[in-house]
């Protein structure tokens, strides 16, 4: 499985980092105003590139009251930057020139040692603007690729400079067949004390204050002959003073471990119950296709009788609604309540994640629904599945062919992949479906 690379843009504010994205994501995702600050949506977004896809990120977030908060943001973005990307795309802007903060913010990347592509954005023209754009070689970090997002130009040499500073996954990295394991969640649900119990020892720093996990680690463990790897992503610095801020970096973190997993396990609080944070923190683990464990920690605090399980589990189920396939689990990190179980439920969820299913048999089960339940129609035409094959795994990915793709409505494919899942299980893993037309003759 290849690892997308992650690229984060650095940028002051109105320098036209949303629209940068909207345009090379082909749609709008970003909100673009001009008030500073604007930018509240998805902070990442997945480009195709020739042959190239890989994550974009922005690491956004600066409000800037004066001169000096700009500044100060911008050094913690370029630490983000820094700490979770492969590439990082400094964006300026050629109407406003190079900037005290431009210098400052170009200082720190450049010290980083991390490959920094250098563009300068709202270059209309480039007979009138070309001047202004040589003025930002003196940033010292190579040469500034000149682009105007809103006119899509320039885009494609951006792009290439860019992928040219891409981690190849070597084959040894492709071969490792240890179990990768990202704990994700919101700051202070007990990530590191998790991970602590399951290898037993203190190797990473907890306390009660959101944020003190110092860094992104990676810990191998040994279970039962099995080996595993742990990312965890509290990796804050420090506390934060803005909740906004505070967000912006778990996102970010939670996409670059999410990247390198097979599976995700989510830890909820049992105390705050599920929230609107952890389903959005979930959406990044399911965006990608990865397996899904959620890990109810701090059970133990929990005043329980016989319906606290049943309705926890409801509440998450209708919280999370778009992953009911996620296995979930009752824990305590203190008390190590259920804690083995966890190493159970991770190897079942890592298998499904990698099942191949015969293709025999997959028709056997498709045509057996369709039986069932016939396929829609519309103005007389009728849905026609001819063949399915499962084309990949982590996820399990499957190929339907029929006549009409217009006529094989979301519902149908979900009752096709209930009749599988009622089969083969596949609890923890996400099922992908890619709809294909085929003539009748063909």
């Amino acid at each position: 499985m290849k690892r997308k690379n992650i690229v984060a843009v650095v940028g002051r504010p109105n320098v036209g980092k949303s629209s940068l994205f909207n345009a090379l994501a082909g749609k709008q995702i970003s909100i673009v105003k001009d008030t500073p600050g604007v930018t509240r949506d998805r902070i990442y977004q997945d480009v195709e590139w020739l042959d190239n896809s890989f994550t974009l990120v922005d690491t956004g977030g600066i409000e800037p009251e004066s001169k000096d908060i700009i500044l100060s943001q911008m050094r913690e973005q370029a630490q983000i930057a820094i700490e979770t990307a492969d590439v990082i795309l400094f964006m300026c802007d050629a109407k406003s020139g190079v900037t005290d903060a431009d210098y400052a913010v170009a200082d720190i990347l450049r010290k980083s040692g991390k490959p920094v592509v250098l563009t300068v954005n709202k270059v209309d023209s480039y007979k009138r603007d070309m001047m202004d754009v040589y003025e930002f070689y003196n940033l010292g970090i190579g040469e500034p690729y000149p682009i105007s997002a809103t006119n899509k130009t320039g885009l494609g040499d951006l792009l290439e400079e860019v992928v040219s500073h891409f981690v190849v996954t070597s084959n040894d990295e492709e071969e490792d067949d240890r179990v990768k394991v990202a704990i994700i969640g919101k700051p202070n649900v007990g990530k590191s004390s998790i991970i602590n119990r399951l290898i037993g020892e203190n190797r990473l720093i907890v306390s009660d204050i959101a944020g003190t996990t110092r860094d992104a680690i990676d810990t191998d463990v040994k279970y039962n002959g099995k080996e595993y790897t742990f990312i965890d992503t509290a990796g804050l610095r420090r506390k934060s003073k803005v909740k906004e801020e505070l967000e912006q970096f778990m996102i970010l973190r939670t996409v670059s471990a999410v990247e390198r997993a097979d599976i995700a396990v989510l830890v909820i609080n049992a105390d705050e119950g599920v929230t609107e944070q952890d389903a959005k923190i979930a959406g990044i683990a399911h965006d990608r296709g990865k397996a899904i464990i959620i890990a109810v920690n701090k059970w133990d605090l929990i005043e329980k009788d016989n319906n606290s399980v049943k309705e926890f589990t409801k509440k998450i189920r209708s919280t999370l609604s778009f992953m009911a396939y996620a296995e979930i689990i009752f824990i305590s990190a203190v008390t190590g309540q259920r804690l083995v179980k966890l190493y159970e439920m991770i190897d079942i969820v890592n298998e499904n994640h990698s099942m191949r299913v015969a293709t025999g048999v997959l028709n056997e089960i498709m045509m057996q629904a369709v039986v069932m339940q016939q396929p829609p129609s519309d103005k007389g035409k009728m849905l026609k599945l001819y063949y399915i094959t499962q084309v990949a795994v982590k996820p399990p990915t499957f190929v339907i062919f029929v006549n009409d793709k217009k006529l094989m409505h979301f519902s149908y494919t979900r009752y096709i992949e209930n009749q599988i899942r009622e089969t083969f299980g596949f609890k923890g893993t996400p099922l992908k479906f890619i709809i294909r037309e085929r003539k009748e003759n063909e």
